[in-house]
């Protein structure tokens, strides 16, 4: 599973505050500024955790929530408000909602909350997953085996994670793109290959015996060197 979340938040510097709070932790945002913006995403995307605000242009977050529970989709969601009132929490997690931080909040403690979230999520694995002999950092937005390790870019980083948790199943071509840039950037025809590219360098950079393997007309798998491809 990736390690990109979705935040409905209409205010835009907010909205920047927290994508960068986040990414320092090796989270990604897609940032959704309606109701309506955010229904059509959440149909496209399976996120491991949603946070959100009420008070947006189109209506409250709430009914996005209750629509989400109306259709058995349990992705963790925190809520974000102003409102501080002890109904209005209930409200929120009545409604489903698994969480609720009442502005102004800490970034530190959203941070926390979120990651706390994502390992409840649905077939959430280690959020410092491994395969192999190669281990992923997203803290510290590296991968390493044994004793070498190396950067990675943020998209390469949301990449590594998706095949990792994947443990050796095959990653559609369409996750992978999503989970790297998310749907609302545009993206070439040819970045995925060229950013897999970078990958196997450095997956070779650093010894590892995990090799990225392309599933024709599927997708992208790990494979092991005892493994069939």
């Amino acid at each position: 599973m990736m390690n990109r979340i979705a935040l409905l938040e209409d205010h835009e510097r907010m909205a920047a505050l927290v994508s960068r709070a986040l990414a320092t932790a090796g989270i990604e945002t897609d940032v959704y500024g309606t109701l309506s913006q955010a229904t059509i995403g959440l149909a496209q995307i399976r996120y491991p955790a949603l946070v959100l605000d009420r008070n947006l242009p189109d209506g409250d977050g709430l009914q996005l929530v209750r629509q989400l529970r109306a259709r058995r989709i349990d992705t963790p969601c925190l809520m974000l408000t102003a409102r501080d009132a002890l109904h209005d929490r209930i409200d929120g997690l009545e409604a489903g909602a698994d969480d609720y931080l009442p502005k102004p909040f800490s970034m530190e403690e959203l941070v926390a909350r979120v990651r706390a979230l994502m390992r409840r999520a649905p077939q959430q694995q280690s959020l410092a997953p491994e395969h192999g002999d190669l281990r992923i950092d997203p803290m510290e937005s590296r991968m390493a085996c044994g004793a070498e390790s190396i950067s990675l870019s943020s998209a390469e980083l949301q990449l590594m994670l998706v095949l990792v948790r994947a443990a050796g199943a095959t990653a559609r071509r369409t996750a992978l793109e999503a989970a790297a840039w998310g749907i609302a950037e545009p993206v070439t025809p040819n970045a995925l290959d060229v950013a897999l590219h970078r990958l196997r360098r450095k997956l070779a950079g650093i010894d590892s015996v995990v090799q990225i393997v392309n599933q024709r007309g599927l997708g992208y798998a790990l494979k092991l060197p005892h493994e069939d491809t």
